[in-house]
């Protein structure tokens, strides 16, 4: 058992005690891409995770260890720096958010496990500041609210990695609920819990190492593709505050002759931001067949409108939809990756990835790998 495992480790390299927390990694079930730009989202936390296990030292060092990648980094809580490592800006970052928000910490030893790859696919550097956030405050007694924990999640990667990623993220690793989707409101982090009823279904991810940095890069075009969209239609509709809230006519209207390709990005996130809301009302009919739908709607406006998508996937998405035991399908995390999401019949699945895995690689020179997963509890204190 992997609690066990890390227990042990702990006192090899620390010789003590640890707490331990696990954080979930999580999916989106629609909505991946509207979330940046402070739209609707349907994400849940699954069952592969990230475990940090923590115990105080007697001075201010910071000593820390990772399993998957057999390194080990020392520093002092008067020495934060960025490295080129992100599992350990990952850490550093949350130590110096919470001396920024007034909370005080010592010193830690902190050993890091668990079964998230160390890529944006299954958002599992979220898992790790989460896990990380929830075992420090747990190790130094602090009071902190638990939407509070995730906002410091989210600030340690805007300092410590350079980047702006939502706080969609870190929400559904911190607020994750078994069995269920959330329906968040990016903008006021309003949200519903929606069973998730497979009825005979079960996720499956099919994954593929692609470049992700391909993807980092097309983000950050996109992003700002969009908010010009959302000028050129303020400029006109000056009450209108959020692309989420622009229509489809106030799109042909304002931005299609101005740039098509701002378009285009502008189009995909009003129509993504409408299909989340059909999503989830399709959750609480217990509609899978129609959610099926619009997963396949979704992957094909990645593809054509927001251009994230690439042959790999586009070949996966494709051959699944000719499957019978397949009911939606749809690219998953940062489309350069490589990951889709398939809901797939719950007696097929060992077919289905057999099948899959075949054809995808006797046309690629990439692997592909299958993932049954579960939808599971949010960050929690295991002991």
């Amino acid at each position: 058992m992997i609690i066990e495992s890390i227990k042990s480790a702990f006192k090899k390299h620390f010789n003590r005690v640890p707490i331990i927390v696990r954080s979930p990694a999580k999916i989106n079930l629609a909505g991946g891409y509207a979330k940046d730009i402070d739209g609707y989202v349907l994400p849940a936390a699954i069952d592969i995770a990230t475990y940090v296990a923590v115990c105080r030292r007697s001075d201010d060092e910071i000593h820390l260890f990772s399993e998957s990648y057999q390194e080990a980094f020392q520093t002092k809580l008067c020495d934060l720096y960025t490295t080129a490592k992100d599992w350990i800006n990952c850490i550093l970052g949350v130590a110096d958010q919470l001396q920024k928000w007034g909370y005080q910490i010592g010193g830690f030893n902190l050993y890091l496990d668990g079964d998230v790859p160390l890529a944006n696919k299954f958002s599992s550097i979220a898992a790790m500041e989460c896990a990380t956030a929830y075992a420090l405050i747990e190790l130094f007694s602090l009071s902190v609210p638990m939407l509070d924990l995730a906002k410091i999640a989210q600030m340690a990667g805007n300092d410590f990695k350079r980047v702006n990623p939502s706080l969609t993220d870190q929400f559904a690793s911190v607020f994750g609920k078994k069995g269920n989707a959330i329906l968040l409101d990016g903008k006021s982090l309003a949200y519903e819990y929606i069973p998730l009823k497979l009825a005979g279904y079960q996720l499956v991810l099919l994954k593929a190492d692609l470049d992700s940095q391909i993807a980092n890069d097309k983000l950050m075009v996109n992003l700002a593709q969009c908010e010009q969209g959302l000028m050129l239609v303020k400029n006109n509709v000056t009450e209108l505050t959020r692309l989420r809230d622009a229509s489809l006519k106030m799109l042909d209207k304002y931005v299609k002759r101005k740039d098509i390709e701002v378009y285009k990005k502008c189009k995909f996130i009003v129509g993504e931001n409408q299909r989340v809301l059909m999503a989830a009302e399709c959750l609480r009919n217990a509609n899978l067949k129609e959610f099926g739908a619009l997963m396949y709607e979704t992957h094909n406006g990645l593809s054509e409108y927001y251009d994230v998508s690439c042959s790999e996937l586009d070949f996966l998405v494709d051959t699944v939809k000719k499957n019978s035991d397949v009911l939606g399908a749809c690219m998953l995390g940062e489309g350069f990756e490589g990951c889709t999401l398939n809901i797939v019949k719950e007696d097929r699945i060992d077919d289905f990835i057999e099948e899959i895995t075949q054809m995808f690689e006797a046309k690629f020179a990439d692997k592909l790998a299958g993932y049954v997963i579960e939808i599971e509890e949010g960050t929690i204190l295991i002991c």
